[in-house]
């Protein structure tokens, strides 16, 4: 469960920082003090935060190749930072794809359209078919 509570609260300071001018450090550290986390949980938010910053142009290439329809300025500001999340996470290997993936569908479920957890699943599903 504090993973989940880690990638949700990532999942705000990424679509934060996308919307806005704010530093994401600086809105993660206002969401840590506000949901108080505890440090495990701050850490590994803070650790998908810098690690989708730092690779934020790798995934947005990424998404556009899986999902060309959808130009990456027309897509949900709520399923780009997902799908830059989750990408993250499929490329570290640090969790099963499988739990990458269905925590971006809950997600998706809870923040997004109708239409975003089928989206995301999609194309979380394609990338990792092109991995193998």
């Amino acid at each position: 469960m504090a993973r989940r509570k880690s990638r949700e609260l990532a999942f705000k300071v990424l679509f934060e920082a996308d919307l806005t001018d704010h530093h994401p450090e600086e809105a993660l550290a206002r969401q840590v003090k506000e949901e108080r986390l505890v440090s495990e949980e701050e850490l590994f938010a803070g650790e998908l935060v810098s690690g989708v910053i730092q690779n934020r142009e790798e995934m947005d290439r990424v998404i556009q190749e899986l999902a060309p329809r959808f130009p990456l300025e027309k897509l949900s500001p709520i399923d780009r930072n997902i799908l830059r999340l989750a990408l993250f996470e499929l490329t570290q290997g640090k969790v099963p794809p499988k739990v990458a993936i269905n925590e971006a569908v809950e997600l998706a479920k809870g923040y997004g359209d109708e239409g975003s957890p089928r989206f995301v699943n999609g194309v979380l599903g394609s990338f990792l078919r092109e991995r193998r």
